[in-house]
């Protein structure tokens, strides 16, 4: 069973921005926390965004101020807003519940930022 899509990523060049966008079933869309994940190649998945149901967002430092995450409920689907894409931003990001569910990874979404 299908429990979430992500989509929205591409080739930007360094400056750039993305949106991506996932599609989460209920189950996942009920937990506390959704949560924006990427993998870099050779490196570990790292949560880079958060949002409680109530709205409250958090980020991580590397892309505070760059990075908007947010959510429509009647749509179950989280967004990721992407400003200012450095080529570190390399990676493909994943949506999950924070803390993250094994089972509910899905296949990504690639973005590469690169000139």
């Amino acid at each position: 069973q299908v429990q979430v899509v992500e989509s929205g990523g591409g080739l930007v060049q360094p400056g750039g921005s993305l949106r991506l966008s996932c599609a989460a079933s209920l189950t996942i869309f009920n937990f506390y926390t959704l949560g924006w994940y990427r993998q870099a190649p050779g490196k570990q998945r790292e949560l880079v965004a958060g949002i409680t149901s109530g709205g409250s967002t958090n980020y991580a430092d590397s892309v505070k101020g760059r990075f908007t995450i947010s959510k429509d409920n009647a749509k179950r689907t989280v967004y990721l807003q992407m400003n200012s894409l450095k080529p570190e931003d390399t990676a493909v990001y994943y949506c999950n519940s924070v803390p993250a569910v094994a089972g509910y990874w899905g296949q990504g979404t690639q973005v590469t930022v690169s000139s």
